[in-house]
């Protein structure tokens, strides 16, 4: 007879097998974080439905007049929520092709440091700006590029002429893809240097063996094993990919003017918080996400052709 809490599994192997009520316990664990997405995304979607109403919060959610695709309509009709399309693809396109190779290319960087002290230490200065509010890093990135910020500080001094690149619309878009890449790219890198910890570094004794300098250990290395986080990380990137910072927008869109700064949330939020027509945003923010949705059905469709595992099968 097996001993209490051992058991033989098909091999004739004895396990250990699991208390009975550490699955109990797992579950109650888990019911709080289902609980919140249960309420506050999936049950969130049902509001979606004022999208397809002249919602009046004074009638209710029912009570408010059907428009069917009115609000829809109105919408793509409309040339400022066009120009706040065109501003967040931009947007949203540049910190594709800047931002997203940082974390990993300081992933690899900290990952080439042979002393721990040293890459812990940068690490933790890296991580930093990521528990910094928009509203102190606006505020540092003002008080450094503003009109009277250090820059021009010293290019007066100088006798050179001023700039101010924090009110300059043209400047804008470079300007928050360099604020995202400087309070984001250390925290991008967690799970990159993750995936780098997994590598096996006889891959790189046998291929320096054979004569690969670094950069061909790092392709014919390094980056197939690396590949699923990259692939997996870029879908869901796309998924996001329309949401480029409500707060970081809103902080500077008095600065530039909405013309450089309106994107999709912060039109949104002018049009339905502050002006009232809470129809018409919910169907803004309804397209936004329909959209989100899509790119990652077909990003992961692509992933599954290129052989790639992807967010789902």
């Amino acid at each position: 007879m097996a001993a209490m809490g051992v058991r033989n599994d098909r091999k004739g192997f004895q396990r250990r097998a699991a208390p009975a009520g550490r699955g109990r316990a797992l579950i109650l664990l888990m019911l709080p974080g289902l609980a919140y997405f249960l309420v506050f995304h999936y049950g969130a979607l049902l509001g979606n439905v004022i999208a397809f109403k002249e919602y009046v919060p004074f009638d209710g959610l029912w009570g408010s007049p059907w428009v069917g695709l009115g609000n829809f309509q109105r919408m793509f009709g409309d040339a400022e929520f066009w120009d706040a399309v065109l501003n967040t693809v931009w947007i949203a396109l540049l910190q594709l092709v800047f931002y997203f190779p940082v974390p990993l290319a300081l992933a690899l960087l900290l990952h080439s440091l042979t002393r721990s002290t040293v890459r812990r230490f940068v690490q933790s200065v890296a991580y930093l700006p990521h528990f910094i509010s928009w509203v102190i890093v606006v505020a540092l990135f003002q008080q450094v590029l503003g009109d009277t910020g250090m820059l021009n500080g010293y290019l007066g001094d100088a006798g050179l002429h001023t700039v101010d690149i924090i009110g300059n619309p043209d400047a804008f878009r470079p300007l928050v893809v360099a604020q995202v890449i400087w309070k984001d790219a250390g925290w991008g890198t967690i799970i990159f240097l993750a995936a780098l910890t997994q590598v096996d570094e006889q891959r790189y004794e046998a291929a320096a063996i054979d004569g690969a300098g670094p950069w061909r250990r790092f392709w014919h290395v390094t980056l197939p094993a690396i590949r699923p986080v990259v692939v997996l990380l870029l879908i869901m990137r796309l998924g996001d990919i329309l949401s480029v910072g409500f707060e970081q927008m809103l902080l500077q869109r008095d600065a530039v003017g909405p013309q450089a700064a309106e994107v999709i949330d912060t039109f949104v939020y002018f049009r339905g918080i502050v002006g009232g027509d809470y129809g018409y945003a919910a169907a803004a923010g309804l397209c936004k996400g329909l959209i989100g949705a899509l790119l990652v059905y077909v990003a992961n469709k692509v992933a599954h052709r290129l052989g790639e595992q992807g967010v789902y099968a």
